[in-house]
């Protein structure tokens, strides 16, 4: 992977991420200005490396000599990574982001089947009703607080994705709240040690309970098709591949959504001329899901990947075995890919533009759940400002929470009024 600088010397001092997240985007156009690929330290101290610009990930994502299998992972495999350390599960989960060539082509193949584009269309009508039942209820709050205000990411950004989640793999109402609780501390990059084994440790517990439950009342949803997979096929799935396949995708499959959700009304708030665009008929609601991705990503860098041998990426050596973080909010924001307007908001770029952000992912890695989750969003934005037209953010952006996380990008309230 050739490029125009010379390689990084020892003088060199890596860019240490930032453990309790904040907004990427400052330090990110930072780091893209020396080049697109660089080194960082991850927690721990441990030595790392983050491609951001658009072309140099996209590259780097599709080359053969990239591995997502943790056998790669040097520090990992010599015993210099503990338990405890925050980024750990994201490494050493069994199931699709962690496999390569026919393992992540059997396990990919168990899943895609409920994230066919029929499959996934014939749920829209499901999510309409709770999309209505959840803006009915965010409603109602508001109408009880004596200032009006309500928390729409924890009224109805969270409970759509994870419903929708929870439904297609059958897990019971029960277990929905702990889930997204140890969800976030599975993806937290600050949290202590202990703190993660333990939420490591009762993710697995929750969701073998979960997998326990189906094995005995199996139904039509994606769990009990995985443990038939299991028990039909002998080695099609081992158990520790059914609870880290179930890891993924509640993880995945409503932490993503809930980001774009948040993001996007962030957005659309921020931007009145974009909204007003929209309803004058200039631009829909798919564009500025599409446009959020691009422009405020809801995984900002994802763990990991592996160069099997010493690879150089725009003059940055990454040597075999390093770990490496997919900056996507960078890639995002990319001016080399996106023109020098890369950091403004506009729904109207994809129709200019023939360059296509790489949020949702690329190549054999791409996000198998990326029409669920762009139908839940383009839904949940056009529900939710039709029928309040005047919402607004009541906190400036600036002063709003962050995620404890360089992982996803998002806030974790989102204080707004309906009317």
């Amino acid at each position: 992977m050739p490029g125009g600088r010379v390689p990084v010397t020892a003088s060199y001092v890596p860019h240490r991420m930032d453990s309790s997240g904040g907004c990427p985007h400052a330090s990110n156009a930072a780091l893209l200005a020396k080049g697109a690929a660089a080194e960082v330290l991850l927690p721990g101290d441990v030595p790392a490396a983050a491609v951001l610009g658009h072309e140099a990930l996209k590259e780097f994502i599709g080359h053969p000599d990239v591995a997502k299998n943790a056998r790669h992972f040097t520090a990992l495999r010599e015993g210099r990574i503990p338990d405890g350390w925050p980024l750990r599960t994201f490494a050493t989960v069994q199931g699709m982001v962690t496999s390569d060539g026919d393992d992540h082509r059997r396990l990919r193949s168990l899943v895609s089947k409920a994230f066919t584009a029929r499959r996934v269309e014939a749920l829209r009508p499901g999510i309409e009703r709770l999309t209505d039942e959840l803006l009915d209820g965010t409603e109602t709050a508001a109408a009880r607080a004596d200032d009006g205000v309500v928390d729409l990411r924890a009224r109805f950004a969270l409970p759509l994705p994870m419903n929708v989640i929870s439904e297609l793999l059958g897990v019971d109402e029960e277990f929905r709240d702990r889930l997204h609780i140890l969800s976030n501390q599975v993806v937290a990059t600050d949290i202590a040690p202990e703190e993660a084994v333990a939420a490591n440790r009762e993710m697995v517990a929750v969701l073998a309970a979960v997998a326990a439950s189906r094995k005995g009342r199996p139904g039509e949803d994606l769990t009990s098709a995985l443990i038939a997979a299991r028990e039909e096929g002998g080695d099609r799935l081992g158990e520790a591949e059914l609870i880290g396949t179930m890891i993924v995708m509640i993880i995945a499959g409503h932490e993503t959504t809930l980001n774009l959700i948040t993001n996007a009304v962030r957005a659309l708030c921020a931007h009145r001329d974009q909204l007003e665009l929209i309803r004058a008929g200039g631009a829909d609601w798919a564009d500025a899901v599409e446009e959020t991705l691009r422009w405020d990503s809801p995984v900002s860098f994802f763990p990991f990947r592996y160069p099997t041998r010493d690879l150089t990426v725009d003059g940055t050596l990454i040597p075999a075995g390093t770990p490496v973080l997919a900056g996507f909010s960078a890639a995002g924001r990319d001016p080399a890919a996106h023109g020098p307007d890369a950091d403004r908001f506009d729904i109207t770029r994809r129709t200019r533009s023939t360059t296509r952000h790489l949020s949702l992912g690329h190549g054999a890695h791409f996000c198998l759940g990326a029409p669920l989750a762009r139908m839940e969003t383009t839904i949940a934005l056009r529900r939710l400002f039709t029928r309040f037209p005047d919402l607004r953010v009541t906190v400036p952006d600036e002063e709003l929470p962050r995620h404890r996380s360089f992982v996803g990008n998002s806030v974790r309230e989102l204080p707004v009024v309906l009317r």
